[in-house]
């Protein structure tokens, strides 16, 4: 199984992890059709947002204020229908944020105290400019204890853990989690059990349908008894997309939707995506 990397610099211009900076979502794009399209029928590929080493990925790329839910539902949704084994870090399935440390005494991570040390106390960055850039790239990020429940450490333990919990922890925890039915939790097992039903999302082509959109990551999974497509806006705004013709006039089932679309779709030009917004349509072909 192959384990690439690559879509986890998106944020680094130039190379430069150290750097405060949106991501570069073409290219981001580009690293997914390479490797999907790279692999299909000569090997097998990891699916992946975060680990040890990454910031959490509703942070990230997401939005974890204010689309906190519906963009680590997206996300999910975006890497986990490609061709792959999906995999899940620690947190990742209730929508864990960064910690938004705010300062330098909570942080444990080597190379955070070391790149301070260089870019602050040697360099000619300001503290507050690299406190903003260690919130978005400290491997700290993804370090905190996970977030079990409300009650003191987030019920990680009951002694003093080796780094702060993030604050928000009341809020975001995994029994809140369990208790609503419309959390990123359950929408992890909906995601679960799609890969368990569908067989396109295991053997089925990959085709970006909108490699120059700047908002829509969406993608064609297809085999010879079904087309899976898959919708998923990154971006804040509402968007829309311009289908190609092949799909015209083609009547599609809701699989997924963290917008609470059910049903039908007949597919006519276009497609409207809200802030945030994953669609996941199966065309079965007769």
């Amino acid at each position: 199984m192959v384990f690439n990397f690559h879509h986890l610099k998106v944020d680094y211009p130039n190379g430069d992890k150290w750097t405060k900076a949106d991501f570069d979502f073409l290219q981001l794009k580009q690293i997914f059709n390479h490797w999907q399209t790279g692999l299909n029928g000569q090997g097998w590929g990891a699916l992946f947002w975060c680990n040890h080493d990454q910031p959490r990925v509703v942070s990230r790329l997401g939005n974890d204020q204010q689309y906190r839910i519906e963009s680590a539902k997206m996300l999910a949704a975006s890497v986990h229908l490609m061709q792959g084994t999906p995999y899940i870090y620690q947190g990742e399935e209730i929508g864990m944020t960064n910690p938004g440390f705010t300062d330098m005494s909570q942080y444990r991570d080597v190379e955070s105290l070391n790149m301070y040390q260089l870019m602050v106390e040697q360099g000619d960055t300001s503290h507050d400019d690299m406190m903003a850039i260690l919130r978005q790239k400290s491997r700290d990020n993804s370090r905190t204890p996970m977030q079990w429940n409300d009650s003191k450490h987030a019920g990680f333990t009951q002694g003093t853990p080796w780094i702060g919990v993030a604050e928000n922890y009341p809020q975001i925890n995994a029994e809140a989690a369990v208790e609503d039915e419309q959390s990123v939790f359950y929408f992890y097992k909906e995601l679960i059990a799609l890969r368990k039903q569908l067989a396109v999302i295991t053997d089925g082509s990959y085709i970006d349908l909108f490699p120059d959109h700047s908002q829509v990551h969406g993608y064609l999974r297809e085999s010879e008894d079904a087309m899976l497509l898959c919708l998923n806006n990154y971006y804040g705004e509402e968007t829309r997309a311009v289908l190609p013709e092949q799909f015209d006039g083609l009547v599609s089932r809701v699989v997924l939707s963290n917008y609470g679309v059910v049903g039908e779709v007949e597919l006519l030009g276009e497609v409207v995506l809200r802030p945030y917004e994953t669609l996941v349509l199966l065309v079965e072909k007769s």
